[in-house]
């Protein structure tokens, strides 16, 4: 089957969904998702938004907390769209209907309750309990399904892109995407194509991540010839739900911001010890903390302490980590957490301008799996959705202008040949576990590099039994994915010759000023499939 629309949406999270919106009034538009539309992970952000919409706060202080946190590698350019421009897409938001948690100030007035995060120097994070990307989610697939024009495409895995020659420049032109169900190649023809598919966290044993974040667009960009963009800073979240009958769920930070207490079994608090904000320091720097206060102690977990804070407050704000707290038989008013860090976020990803283009004309990356410059070499805690909502919004403005000026591309042919014959079954299930484990073991919060080089072979490895899998076969082009977007994690670290943000190796343990660059991985050529 062959579609043909002007926008071609890949990843149905909060990038793609504003820009769906954003365009639609004037193309018609596609939304291919590889589950059903909900399953982003957008939808599991249980923090917030941050944003400036406080008298008491100001973009300086605002822009000065990302930066800090960025150590050194945000681009200050891209972090000043970032804050000047976000207060505008939440307000946005919530004129499609968000509902974020109120309070009633001092002249008795509703008033957006704004929390505090590790990292952050003022209360600025707007959220809905602690299911903020769920209700941020909901808020934009109603619009969209109000909206008309905009047809969602479920249970399509997008392959691979496809590109063709311009007046000399390469342009994307569609994709390749696998029918779930029906085992059969879709073919989507576009004018403009965004990238929105989110981050690798399956890529790692431990994740807070849904199953869909496999690093698909890091993945399906690198084939295409693209840059990617530090990918050794891989945040961990520090504190997840440690239990032996559970999957890793994350325990949202703001529950420090109310006061929680990171401790060991018996009562010791310890954070203190590692920087002067104790538990409201950066995410890295709580995440080593507690690895480190593992290995001190040699104990599986650490415990995050809420039994002092009002239990009304923990049951009403905290909803989602309370029931399923209590779910495991943690009563969280009664009892600390168990917790441990799990893989998060990734902070790099496609190379992108501040309008969200790539090298590609007329391919945009947006969220998670783009890098603009706005993490650094650590993202500031609630500024994700942030980032994905302000730079959906920004690619969107430059494809209606691509879209008026720029030559139509339906008559050009692709530069891909046919995908291959299936010439190898491989064991999905053993390579995945395989690079999982070893991703885990070797590429986490503390990294040598004789544990990188042991890790690039076992990689090495699981690449190459993967040569020749069925192209109609999803689950293949996940495991091909997740190997090599855990590929080019381990020759980003290698090549960063220093401890900086998320990225701490025992071999450079200091930060060095001659490696204050991004690290800018090129493929030699593009890839066939």
């Amino acid at each position: 089957m062959s579609t043909k629309v002007d926008f071609l949406i890949i990843g149905s999270g909060l990038a793609g969904l504003t820009y769906a919106l954003s365009v639609a009034p004037y193309g018609t538009v596609a939304v291919v998702t590889k589950k059903s539309r909900t399953d982003a992970n957008s939808s599991w952000a249980q923090g917030g938004i941050a944003g400036v919409l406080s008298e008491e706060d100001s973009f300086e202080l605002h822009k000065a907390d990302t930066l800090r946190a960025g150590a050194g590698l945000c681009s200050e350019e891209a972090v000043d769209v970032l804050v000047h421009e976000g207060p505008e897409r939440i307000r946005e938001l919530m004129t499609l209907g968000a509902q974020f948690n109120t309070e009633t100030d001092d002249q008795g007035h509703e008033v957006l309750s704004l929390g505090r995060e590790g990292g952050h120097s003022r209360n600025r994070i707007v959220h809905t309990a602690d299911y903020t990307g769920w209700e941020c989610e909901r808020t934009l697939l109603e619009a969209v399904k109000a909206q008309g024009g905009i047809t969602v495409y479920e249970h399509l895995y997008a392959a691979r892109l496809l590109t063709a020659v311009q007046n000399g420049n390469r342009v994307c032109i569609g994709a390749e995407a696998v029918n779930t169900e029906d085992r059969c190649i879709e073919t989507f023809r576009a004018q403009c194509v965004l990238l929105a598919t989110g981050g690798c966290g399956q890529i790692y044993k431990h994740t807070t991540n849904p199953l869909v974040a496999t690093g698909d667009g890091v993945a399906m960009a690198w084939r295409a010839g693209l840059p990617i963009s530090n990918m050794e800073f891989i945040q961990f979240h520090p504190t997840t739900l440690y239990h032996p009958s559970d999957r890793a769920f994350l325990i949202t930070e703001a529950l420090r911001g109310e006061g929680g207490i990171l401790r060991h079994a018996d009562g010791e608090a310890f954070m203190k010890r590692y920087h002067a904000m104790g538990e409201l320091a950066p995410r890295d720097i709580v995440a080593r903390a507690i690895v480190s206060e593992m290995k001190r102690r040699e104990v599986p977990c650490v415990y995050l302490d809420a039994t002092h804070i009002d239990h009304h407050l923990l049951k009403s704000h905290f909803p989602t980590v309370y029931e399923r707290c209590l779910a495991v038989g943690i009563d969280i008013t009664q009892t600390p957490i168990p917790i441990t860090p799990a893989q998060h976020y990734q902070c790099g990803g496609v190379q992108t301008d501040l309008m969200g283009r790539t090298e590609i004309g007329g391919l945009y990356a947006a969220g998670e799996v783009a890098c603009t410059g706005v993490h650094g070499a650590n993202r500031l805690a609630s500024n994700s959705l942030l980032e994905a909502m302000v730079f959906g919004y920004r690619a969107a403005a430059d494809s209606l202008t691509r879209i008026r000026e720029i030559p139509n591309t339906s008559s050009l042919s692709a530069e891909q040949p046919e995908l291959n014959a299936v010439t190898t079954t491989p064991d999905i299930a053993s390579i995945n576990t395989r690079v999982r484990d070893v991703m885990q073991r070797n590429v986490g919060i503390v990294r040598t590099s004789a544990e990188l080089l042991k890790t690039a072979d076992i990689i090495a490895a699981s690449e190459n039994e993967l040569i020749g899998f069925d192209p109609l076969v999803p689950d293949a082009w996940e495991a091909s994915n997740i190997a090599l977007v855990g590929r080019l994690i381990v020759e980003s670290a290698l090549l960063r010759k220093e401890s900086r943000g998320l990225h701490y190796t025992l071999d450079y343990p200091e930060t060095s000023e001659a490696e204050r660059h991004d690290t800018v991985l090129i493929p030699r050529s593009v890839d066939s499939v």
